[in-house]
């Protein structure tokens, strides 16, 4: 089956769209990766993204008109790929659309948004669509996230020890496969959440973020930034657990700097600190766990100093990157909802259950048929229990 997928994280900087060939063979998934593009949000999408996020107050009409911009935003991303990447050939496109909540009290998720009309995509293609992966997770009593975990998880066991994959977008999440342990998933904290959005407080969004984390290199980490950041409860919670922009945001940070007893850092020692934040939870959640090994993905790391910094907070565990594996590290969230939507299509679970901390696990997502009549494969004997990368 050819599949699509389309992603847009927490930073909201712009779609990733992947494409490959799935096959599953016994207990193996065979992926075949055909190419990624990434495609820029509309300015005015993009502006309403930002100013409808927490914690800003908004509308109806404005939830209703981003379902729609991010929609279509995302029917184009997806028309590009078929066209670029499947020379115009595919069965499935799977869309995670844009996460505008995630609704969690006490630990417990009671709810979370993505938006982006699904109808959009399907009409502009002609292609079945899978959309809002998250919300049965959440509805069988998960978290909802990270749903990457089940894609981490079969590309990890083939390695040894007790490896774990960390993906670096807005916010950070690894998944661990820890010895005589089922895999565990769940969110450290924040990853470009802070940082981005200090980023466009002190250059009046003259910038987006910290390019090759230069401003943090010019820095230096102020210490008691640090531990009022590093005393938020979050960071003590038991996995699965699960955060957002809900939680960590621009008033978040200026409440942190209200605290300090001393007159705030200036702002390259802001995003110093901020990116040491990111290294020394991360690197805490590892050592909790164990992890021999790290395999990095997402937009973190391209942030030389960032990568640096978690290297430094982890001596001794080899740190590299998801390519290393098959799996391109900028499309690697795309690639995982290709193959949670391919999971479904073939009426497989696409969660674990250790992972997001359900009940049970789930088939994920709504689907969308596209212009001809929906057909779906046969179901599957047996879920895979490995993922190999072809070339």
């Amino acid at each position: 089956m050819r599949v699509i997928g389309l992603m847009s994280g927490t930073s909201y900087d712009a779609i990733e769209a992947a494409a490959a060939d799935l096959t599953l063979d016994g207990d193996t998934l065979l992926l075949r990766p055909l190419g990624h593009l990434s495609v820029p949000y509309p300015h005015e999408v993009r502006d309403l993204i930002a100013a409808t996020l927490p914690p800003a107050a908004t509308t109806t009409q404005a939830v209703c008109a981003l379902d729609t911009g991010i929609g279509q935003a995302f029917a184009d991303a997806a028309e590009r790929a078929l066209r670029d990447l499947c020379d115009g050939d595919a069965d499935l496109v799977v869309s995670h659309g844009q996460t505008m909540h995630h609704w969690v009290e006490d630990s417990t998720v009671r709810g979370t948004l993505q938006l982006g009309q699904p109808a959009w995509i399907a009409e502009a293609t002609g292609l079945p669509v899978v959309s809002d992966l998250r919300s049965r997770d959440v509805a069988a009593g998960g978290q909802g996230a990270p749903l990457v975990g089940m894609t981490d998880t079969l590309l990890l066991r083939a390695l040894p020890g007790a490896p774990a994959a960390l993906n670096l977008g807005g916010i950070a999440n690894v998944t661990v496969l820890a010895q005589g342990a089922e895999p565990l998933a769940f969110d450290t904290g924040p990853a470009n959440a802070l940082l981005d959005a200090a980023v466009r407080h002190f250059t009046d969004g003259a910038a987006a973020y910290d390019e090759d984390g230069r401003r943090a290199a010019a820095g230096h980490t102020h210490p008691e930034l640090l531990r009022i950041l590093l005393d938020d409860p979050y960071y003590r919670r038991p996995a699965p657990k699960s955060t957002g922009k809900e939680h960590f945001h621009l008033p978040y940070l200026h409440r942190a700097l209200d605290a300090l007893p001393t007159p705030a850092p200036g702002p390259d020692d802001v995003l110093a600190t901020l990116t040491r934040l990111t290294a020394v939870t991360v690197a805490d959640a590892c050592r909790a766990h164990g992890v021999t090994e790290l395999v990095a993905s997402g937009g973190g790391t391209r942030n030389p100093v960032l990568m640096r910094m978690i290297a430094e907070e982890l001596p001794g565990v080899p740190l590299r990157p998801s390519d290393d594996l098959g799996l391109p590290s900028d499309a690697k969230e795309a690639l995982a909802f290709a193959i949670l939507g391919f999971l479904t299509a073939h009426g497989l679970p696409g969660t674990l259950t250790s992972g997001t901390g359900a009940r049970r696990a789930t088939l994920l997502g709504s689907i969308t048929p596209g212009r001809a009549p929906l057909r779906l494969p046969e179901p599957a004997a047996q879920p895979p229990r490995l993922l190999r990368i072809a070339p």
